[in-house]
């Protein structure tokens, strides 16, 4: 018998995968490129093959018309204009997340800054996407995979049931992150890719090493058409095709 979490854990994945695109940016980094018009980017991309977005209470609540797609809460923020851009604070409660209508929520947790702790104390269980990344100053490189697979098995033993973190490179590491994790593991996109193809290989990567799929943000709301990107990534994720039968279906949607 499916019970609550199961329900809502299937509004936001496809078949137990995952096609995420995260625009909580807007009150870290202001309206970013890409994310100007937020609620057009939303309804131009619902129906391009994503599953789920992640977004801030107050796009939520004041979303135009109800969504296609799954709603994850961003329930944690800071900004870079102040003084502790890493220390991440609560910023509203599962209550808020239902009441405006969301399947999920998500925190946003830097392993390795000075405020860990108090970030630490701010997990929860009810359906729980936590953002762990090794980010902060006792962190000298965030890509090491002994440092990621720890920073991903925190937020499964702190009681999240999907775990967003940084991809370690390749698919060989990233293996060891995906084996070692008691739950889904899902990657983060980092910074704006140079090509379709780096986009992709990351993507397929990831899926090899046993992830059930993305939450790529830059790469998809500041690519040249978001669409297109957004069906070669779901062909990879939903369909299992290689990065070059994705790249084959972008180069053709061109013309």
């Amino acid at each position: 018998m499916a019970i609550g979490r199961d329900i809502r854990l299937s509004r936001i994945l496809n078949n137990g995968k995952m096609l995420c695109i995260p625009m909580d940016h807007g009150i870290t980094n202001g309206p970013i490129h890409g994310l100007e018009d937020v609620y057009g980017f939303i309804y131009k991309c619902e129906k391009s093959g994503i599953t789920s977005i992640i977004i801030n209470k107050g796009i939520i609540k004041s979303l135009p018309r109800p969504l296609a797609v799954g709603i994850i809460a961003h329930l944690s923020a800071s900004t870079s204009l102040g003084p502790s851009p890493n220390k991440k604070v609560q910023m509203g409660s599962v209550e808020d997340a239902i009441r405006l209508g969301a399947d999920a929520i998500s925190v946003h947790i830097n392993i390795g800054a000075k405020e860990e702790s108090e970030m630490l104390q701010k997990l929860w269980n009810v359906p729980l996407i936590a953002m762990m990344y090794p980010r902060g100053e006792s962190i000298k490189d965030p890509y090491d995979v002994d440092i990621v697979s720890h920073v991903a098995r925190i937020g499964a033993e702190a009681g999240a049931d999907i775990v967003k973190t940084v991809y370690t490179g390749n698919s060989d590491t990233f293996k060891s992150v995906v084996r070692t994790c008691p739950v889904p593991v899902v990657i983060a996109g980092g910074p704006k890719a140079s090509t379709d193809e780096d986009i992709l290989e990351m993507c397929s990567g990831a899926m090899q090493a046993g992830a059930i799929g993305v939450t790529f943000g830059r790469n998809i709301f500041q690519h040249k058409n978001p669409p297109i990107i957004l069906n070669a990534l779901s062909k990879i994720i939903f369909n299992g095709k290689n990065p070059k039968e994705a790249l084959r279906n972008i180069v053709s949607s061109k013309k």
